[in-house]
């Protein structure tokens, strides 16, 4: 994968291929930003150019260094991942005393820390020693949720490259041109954080079941009272019902939808195939009828989060959209 082929974030693409043009890599980068933003992908794409002979603003794929990479067979590449809850100092020992070995084959050597923050204070101050005299092949990436809860020393000692969350449209796109199905990623997208997290959720055994029934339920909550409840009822009874919260979330994305249609946000519909019923049912209620939908399913979720019988919770939820 090269930083061209990730998805999203412009902003660090720049930054980074402007470093492999001009020459001016820095020795040491924070990579800041949400779980799901693709920071570890960046990380090794910007670490395949860095090894990448042909000196561009991306690898070029062919090379001996790609190949060795894309084979996993990259000596000079050192990941480090915290032990158990955090990253010890023995960890940052060893890292030193592997990058003091000569390098093999390849003119730089780069390490690529996840979950930086989780490092001791032991730990953090012996890497600050580290970063205070870079050998100049050494290449850092330090990656984080939160740059803020780096020790100061060490984030002015590193390059701030900023991750956002991914839009919801860009990993669509993403996922529909890996061939994932269409309808299930548009719910995905809206309801996990990143790219592997929406394939996970996609995969998941029961998913496209759970919105098919959310569909259901979602017309029946309106105007089939009853046989909304005798709906709910038997959900309850399979192994849908475990997953009370996900059906929540799913529901709330219903009603959002009434929300885009009135707006004439069809491009935004996550029930696209819902189409034509969402048209004729949109205007029953004004704006801030479906906002009060919102707000009860959110309620619902609160509740069973404080240990209300989800069955309970849901069916209140039922009779409180129903009454509008």
């Amino acid at each position: 994968m090269s930083i061209a082929q990730l998805a999203g974030q412009p902003k660090a693409k720049r930054i980074l291929q402007y470093a492999l043009t001009s020459g001016k890599v820095s020795h040491a980068y924070l990579f800041s930003g949400p779980a799901g933003s693709g920071r570890m992908k960046m990380a090794m794409a910007f670490a395949k150019a860095l090894f990448c002979t042909e000196a561009g603003d991306d690898a070029c794929g062919h090379c001996l260094e790609c190949r060795k990479f894309e084979h996993g067979n990259q000596p000079d590449l050192h990941i480090v991942e915290p032990d158990g809850s955090s990253i010890k100092i023995d960890q940052i020992r060893e890292l030193q005393r592997e990058l003091a070995y000569r390098n093999i084959g390849s003119d730089r050597k780069i390490y690529i820390m996840q979950r930086a923050e989780t490092m001791t204070l032991q730990a953090g101050n012996s890497l600050l020693k580290f970063l205070e005299e870079p050998g100049s092949p050494i290449v850092a990436m330090l990656l984080t949720e939160n740059g803020q809860a780096m020790l100061p020393t060490i984030r002015s000692r590193t390059q701030l490259v900023t991750f956002m969350p991914l839009a919801p449209q860009e990993m669509l796109q993403t996922l529909v041109n890996e061939g994932l199905p269409q309808l299930p990623a548009r719910a995905a997208v809206h309801l996990a954080s990143g790219l592997d997290a929406c394939r996970a959720l996609i995969q998941q055994n029961g998913f496209a079941e759970m919105r098919n029934v959310v569909i259901q339920l979602g017309k029946d909550s309106l105007n089939r009272f009853t046989a909304a409840m005798m709906s709910l009822q038997q959900i309850m009874k399979t192994e849908l019902g475990e997953q009370p919260q996900l059906l929540l979330s799913l529901l709330m994305l219903w009603y959002k939808d009434m929300i885009h249609f009135q707006a004439g946000r069809h491009e935004s519909l996550v029930f696209i195939d819902q189409l034509d019923w969402i048209g004729k049912q949109a205007y029953a209620r004004p704006a801030e009828g479906w906002v009060a939908c919102l707000e009860y399913t959110l309620e619902a979720g609160k509740r069973i989060r404080a240990h209300v019988s989800a069955q309970l919770a849901l069916e209140q939820l039922l009779i409180r959209v129903q009454e509008g």
